[in-house]
């Protein structure tokens, strides 16, 4: 997760950039940057590595300047290096970005055929180029600015200082986090309150498509339009010593929104997003020469592995058996040796899946793990790690976890494919580009949730809801379920959906809500035959999809409206609804929403 600072102050920026910048490195970073603006020009220090590299470059060639942007980041467009670190800058602007830009190809072609020069193999210095030739064509850093959000696609969060201008700061959010905190005769930026706490409590947190005009005296927030609009000012609780909530009542509201982030870093972590191809570090076995794969978690990971398993069918071949960690540990399944087993955990301490891990390691199996914590006992023992970049998750129900995850499989699986012959370049470069998209399309659905707040009057006052799916919705639609019962306390089941008239359509009557995810794929008009047969039986139909209502030729009570992506990412981008729905439902009843009862976030007992 890459971290942005930026500081219009009364002195000298440059140490206090630096010593924000430390609070984000929680977040994961292999290089960082600043630059500031003194009456003029702009001026940058970059290192790799650790924050201690730049502190030494700046004690040999400080630098001046009263406002300044800094940045802590994870490689995604290019490797870790000097040249490819934040910010990025021509003469005349400075920029530091969070997330991805999906477009930038086009963009850099089109700027290098007018003659732009290039200095690294980042996303991110196209939007310092396209600033550039707007202000040549004679605008104004806060028109300039306007004219290029239009132009770019992607989830991004961005800070920018302009040569000339040393009490002006642009601050812009598209699916990534950016809050603005108000100082006395100072202003900040930064990508949450965490980075703000030794300057100021009074933040203000940008909504999706604002864009922010900063100076000392304060803030001019624009929505998506380019009208003002406002947004509160809020007091933080943030310390550094712990993760803040930011403008969120719950934990779990937070790291729901966190996820166009979280996922885009991880994204970043596995692909070569220059070539649309995947770039995995060595792996402990080689997928052309197994001929079977174990994956094994428990409980939200276990669901993870469920749709990893269609992935690594479907598009490598690779015959996949997955287990419940607390199963498979007892089961004494014989194992041919030199295989390959997986295993998926959030903390990395999961009792079940250490002892499967474990016992995996005395059948002679190479073991690869996918886990959020490095240091874990999971990862220790494990041949080969894939971590996820999600960042800390407090809530005790797992959701940016969960689609870290499903981002590593789904990168494994591409991974897995070439590796046997069944992915070729094209569908590689395909596969790649849906899973670059997802991060926009998580932020569109997280752009309007009244419906799900709506859902959650009548939800709350269910005992039992149905969830149903085909294919990769199939998982879905169990993970759904589990996290209503998680938080909520009701009653949920998740079931193929083909699986409805082999007992569960007993259960439908006008009083069973029956939550369908059907993304318009291929197994859309099955799932439609199911939808009416709940119909015909009174069932209030929930449909989670990106067709028309009308195409179900029955009743539904409501539609959740989701965007139209590529089969491959559905399970990705269909997470944040199955999250939304337990979510608000659990806020309208009242539950702890962050500490559900009888649960605890690791667990590291059997």
């Amino acid at each position: 997760m890459c971290g942005i600072v930026g500081v219009l102050g009364k002195g000298p920026v440059a140490e206090l950039l630096v010593d924000a910048l430390k609070r984000l490195e929680y977040r994961g970073y292999d290089s960082t940057g600043i630059a500031t603006v003194g009456a003029r020009d702009i001026e940058r220090r970059r290192a790799e590595g650790k924050l201690r590299n730049l502190e030494a470059l700046l004690s040999s060639e400080p630098l001046a300047g009263n406002a300044g942007i800094g940045h802590t980041r994870w490689a995604t467009h290019g490797k870790p290096s000097e040249a490819n670190a934040h910010p990025h800058m021509t003469d005349d602007v400075a920029v530091v970005h969070n997330g991805i830009i999906e477009n930038f190809r086009e963009l850099k072609a089109e700027l290098q055929a007018e003659g732009a020069a290039f200095t690294s193999d980042t996303d991110t210095e196209v939007i310092a180029h396209l600033i550039t030739r707007e202000l040549r064509d004679g605008k104004d850093p806060i028109a300039a600015v306007h004219k290029v959000l239009s132009q770019l696609q992607g989830a991004f969060a961005l800070a920018m200082i302009f040569k000339g201008y040393d009490d002006l700061m642009i601050a812009a959010r598209q699916g990534s986090p950016l809050a603005i905190g108000y100082g006395n005769g100072e202003m900040f930026v930064g990508s949450d309150a965490i980075a703000l706490a030794p300057f100021t409590d009074n933040i203000a947190y940008l909504e999706d498509g604002d864009w922010a005009v900063v100076t000392r005296e304060g803030v001019t927030i624009h929505g998506r339009d380019g009208a003002v609009v406002e947004r509160g000012v809020v007091k933080s609780a943030a310390t550094g010593l712990i993760v803040d909530k930011g403008n969120f009542r719950h934990f779990m509201a937070k790291e729901i929104h966190e996820q166009p982030e979280v996922v885009g870093h991880t994204l970043a972590h596995y692909l070569d997003l220059a070539s649309n191809q995947v770039a995995l570090p060595d792996l402990p076995f080689d997928f052309a020469s197994i001929s079977r794969m174990s994956l094994s978690a428990c409980g939200t990971a276990y669901y993870a592995c469920l749709v990893a398993k269609y992935w690594f069918e479907r598009w490598a071949k690779l015959p996949v058996d997955v287990d419940i960690a607390s199963e498979f540990r007892y089961r004494e399944i014989a194992m041919d040796p030199g295989g390959a087993a997986l295993f998926v955990s959030q903390s990395g301490e999961t009792a079940d899946t250490l002892a499967s891990l474990r016992y995996c390691r005395e059948q002679d199996q190479h073991v690869l793990s996918v886990v959020n914590v490095r240091e874990s006992s999971i990862a220790r023992e494990s041949d080969g790690v894939l971590p996820t970049l999600g960042g800390p998750e407090i809530g005790v129900a797992s959701t940016k976890a969960f689609t870290c995850q499903l981002t590593v499989l789904a990168c494994l699986a591409i991974a897995a494919g070439k590796a046997r012959g069944t992915i070729g370049p094209e569908l590689e470069a395909e596969l790649v580009e849906a899973l670059v998209e997802v991060p926009r399309h998580m932020a569109e659905v997280l752009r309007d949730e009244s419906p799900y707040e709506e859902l959650a009057h009548s939800l709350s006052k269910a005992r039992d809801v149905l969830y149903l799916g085909r294919g990769t919705s199939y998982p879905i639609a169990l993970e759904g379920a589990l996290k209503l019962k998680e938080i909520s306390y009701i009653h949920a089941e998740g079931y193929a959906a083909g699986e409805l008239k082999h007992g569960p359509i007993a259960l439908i009557d006008e009083s069973v809500p029956v939550i369908v995810i059907a993304p318009r794929d291929e197994l859309f008009d099955k799932t439609v035959s199911n939808m009416q047969e709940v119909a015909a039986r009174e069932g209030k139909i929930v449909l989670v999809s990106d067709a028309d209502p009308a195409s179900a030729g029955c009743a539904v009570q409501t539609t959740l409206a989701v965007p139209t992506v590529h089969p491959f990412v559905s399970p990705l981008v269909y997470a944040v609804p199955v999250q939304l729905i337990a979510y608000y439902t659990a806020v309208f009843m009242g539950t702890d929403v962050d500490q559900p009862r009888n649960l605890a976030k690791s667990v590291t007992v059997e």
